[in-house]
Order: structure tokens, then sequence, then C-alpha cells
């Protein structure tokens, strides 16, 4: 999984905490976790606690996107065969599939051929009516991937709109909160295009909390936030939104145009949601391989989020903790958690907010503490790196270090200090993962 591993795993902690991702990352994938939600018995589907007839549907359709939507859906046809009789999703890690169609987009940017696939979803969807049992496969990414610019927004002004969202240090509930309001999709609009089909959600969430809303911004889920809100995130954030978007949000918020359906809309009554993974999912899997490696694995938390370089120095303060102590926890120990860090950008490099996290750590690591960081599906920011992994010995210059985190320019130096963590995509989108071993 992990490209390079033994070139990276020089110290018998950097194995561990290799181990630890991968693990992790096999753990969260949906042929594991698809397969314990998900069963056939007879004519009857069971989807998490949830029973459904299928004599009582003409048909039964696959439909979604997101970084892990055609691995999901691959999980599906292994349980219901050619009882699918159709359906789309829209990815940008696509695998062969029997039945569903499937169509590539982009992450973290939408592009073009993303707006083409989900065109295809949005017909698909039309084609449902109350006969129909749709399994919706939504997973992390989804929002950029189904792309469905609303109204008089384009593609180059969700781009742009996009772009300086991700830059701004917003948090993903802010994101997506701006994003649901360019769409003709997210935010529940997908549900209100079902509707009257029954629709049940099969969910692997990469947001702190699994709210449904927010995870791939919530295609089929109740949405709470408002036109008004979306707003205050442009304001909060001073962002330069195209004029589009702009006109669109303060027309919906002046009443003009219609909000995204709300918990009460009846496009919901035939509608259930499931989560099948989050971060927690990996951070279990972590612990259990840190175990077998003779380390006592203490999770911290799943909920880790803000500034990807605070966040690197709040973990590091644990880790030498318990070196010095022996609080929370005696070494030999790994610290772990997940959540979604961000960065804001100042400057025109590459890298990411796990490669950040783990160049910011490096910066202060004492001999006895390892970091590894990892985004789940692969991508780091909108780098070709998963993350990265550092110790005490991978700082040779704290001068130079500062200024590539200044310049968000961390990746050239995780490649030279053989640090750069590279797995290509995971067939999973999970969150963060962040290893700490102490010894």
């Amino acid at each position: 999984m992990i490209e390079h591993r033994d070139q990276l795993a020089t110290t018998d902690a950097r194995d561990a905490a290799l181990a630890c991702v991968e693990a992790g990352i096999e753990a969260g994938h949906p042929r594991a976790v698809v397969r314990d939600a998900v069963a056939l018995e007879g004519e009857t589907l069971r989807v998490a606690d949830a029973s459904y007839d299928l004599d009582a549907y003409d048909e039964l359709v696959v439909l979604g996107g997101g970084n892990a939507a055609a691995h999901v859906t691959a999980a599906l046809e292994a349980v219901l065969g050619d009882r699918i009789a159709r359906g789309v999703v829209v990815t940008d890690d696509p695998t062969d599939l029997d039945t569903v169609a499937v169509r590539e987009g982009d992450h973290p940017v939408p592009s073009e051929r993303g707006v083409e696939g989900t065109r295809r979803l949005l017909a698909a969807a039309d084609a449902a009516d109350e006969r129909t049992l749709v399994l919706a496969a939504i997973t992390g990414g989804g929002s950029a991937l189904m792309a469905a610019p609303a109204g008089d927004v384009s593609l180059d002004d969700l781009q742009t709109t996009t772009d300086a969202l991700l830059e701004s240090g917003a948090d993903i509930h802010e994101i997506n909160a701006v994003r649901k309001h360019c769409s003709a999709l997210k935010g529940g609009q997908l549900a209100r295009r079902l509707a009257p089909a029954t629709v049940v959600s099969v969910v692997l969430s990469d947001v702190v909390g699994n709210d449904l809303s927010v995870i791939a911004s919530g295609p089929v889920a109740p949405d709470e936030s408002t036109f008004d809100d979306a707003l205050a995130v442009v304001d909060r954030y001073d962002i330069d939104v195209p004029a589009a978007v702009a006109d669109r949000l303060e027309r919906g918020a002046a009443g003009a145009i219609s909000e995204t359906p709300g918990p009460d809309d009846p496009v919901f009554d035939r509608v259930s949601n499931h989560i099948v993974a989050d971060g927690m999912t990996v951070l279990e899997a972590a612990a259990d391989v840190a175990a077998e490696q003779g380390y006592e694995p203490l999770i911290l938390s799943s909920r880790v989020r803000g500034e990807a370089r605070e966040a690197a120095t709040t973990h590091v303060a644990i880790g030498e903790e318990a070196l010095a102590t022996g609080m929370p926890i005696s070494p030999p120990a790994v610290l772990l958690s997940g959540g979604e860090t961000t960065v804001t950008v100042a400057g025109d490099g590459t890298g990411g907010p796990n490669q950040e996290f783990a160049t910011s750590a490096a910066l202060s690591l004492e001999a006895g503490l390892t970091v590894a960081a990892v985004d789940t599906d692969g991508i780091d920011g909108s780098s070709d790196a998963a993350g990265g992994i550092v110790d005490d010995g991978t700082v040779d210059e704290a001068a130079r270090v500062r200024a590539a985190l200044a310049d968000n320019d961390v990746y050239p130096f995780l490649t030279e200090r053989n640090g750069l963590v590279k797995t290509g995509p995971t067939g999973t989108n999970l969150n963060d993962l962040r290893v700490i071993v102490v010894e």
C-alpha cells in the first residue's frame, strides 16, 4: 500500500507507525465495512439495523459519489449481484463494476467530467419512482466529485469558489454550507429529485461528528444550513467569490430561491441513512496493530480539527509528557488521533494538512518520538501524497523548514528528508490518521 515502504521504515518506530497507517486504511476499505453492514437473506435486504423486502420494489438502483463510491458499489454488487438493475456513481478512484456505470470526476476541485457524470446521475435519479429502491453510495470527496452548478453558477465559478474556500482555513461544515447553496444536488436536493422512491444510503464518513448533512454535502440528508449561513462564511473569511455565486447567495437569502430541504421536509419520509464506517473504524484498527507490536495504544480523539500546525504542537506536547512523566501513558506507547485539520494558505507551494502537521511536528521532536500523519484517501490537500512521517532526525535546518511552512511548500522538504508518504488512491476516505510512537 505505502510506496517505497522499506525506504521509509528506517527504524522500528517508523515501521510501527507505518503499520498502524496501513492497518487503519485497510480496515476502512468498503470491502470490509460493507460486508459487515449489508446482507441479503432470501429476498430481505439488511442494511445495518434496517430491513427491506425486495419483493416490494420493481427495481433496485445504486446512485452516489465520492472517493470510495465505486468500491462501495463493488461491495454492494458482491452482495446483491444481478438484483441491481442499474446505477451511476461518480468517483476519482474507479473500479470495474458489473451493472453500475462509473463516471470519473475530480477532487478536491470539481471538473467538467465530474459535471457530466453528475448530469447522468441526476438523469438516473429522475427515472426513479415509488416502486424504486435506491441504494445511495455516499463517501467523502463527494462534494467535489458530484458537481452540479445551480442556476447561473458556472463550473468556472464553482472551481474558483472551491479553491478560495479550501485556502481560507474554513472548516468542512463552513465550506459545505457554501457548496450546498451553489448546487442542484447537495443539501438533500438529490433526495428531492428521487422522491417518492425509497432511498437507503450507505455512508463512509470523513466528517468530524458524522454530520450526515456535511458528508459529501449531504445529497440525501436534511440540511439545516441556509443561504444566510453561506453568506456568513464568505464574509467571515473575506472570500472574493464570483459575481454569479454572490448573486445566487444574496437572492437566496432574500427568499428569491428555495432553500435546501430541511428535517421536516416530506422528501425525507422514505429516506434512511446508515453510516457504516468513520474515523473511529480506522483508529481502532491502528490501535490493535500497535498492541500487537508491543506498544500500549491510546486513542486521543477522533475529532481533532483546527490549524494543522497548532494541532501538531499539541500532539508533540502529549508525546513529550509521556516520555517525561509516563502520563497519560507510559512508553512504549502509540498515541492515535483522527479528525480533519486545515491549513490557511498564504504561500504558493505544494503540500497538505497532514504534510504540514508532520513537518511542523518535526521542528520540535526529541529522541523517542516518531510522528506519521496521513489522509486515509491517499490525497493530502491537492498533492499526490497521503501525508508524512518524521522523527528527531528529520530536521537538518530549522530556518529552512519554517520557510517551507510559511510558503505552504513542505512536499519538497519531506521528499528530500525521506518523509513523504504516498499510497495512491486507497479505496476509502475516513478522514485523517495521526500516529505518534513514543519509545
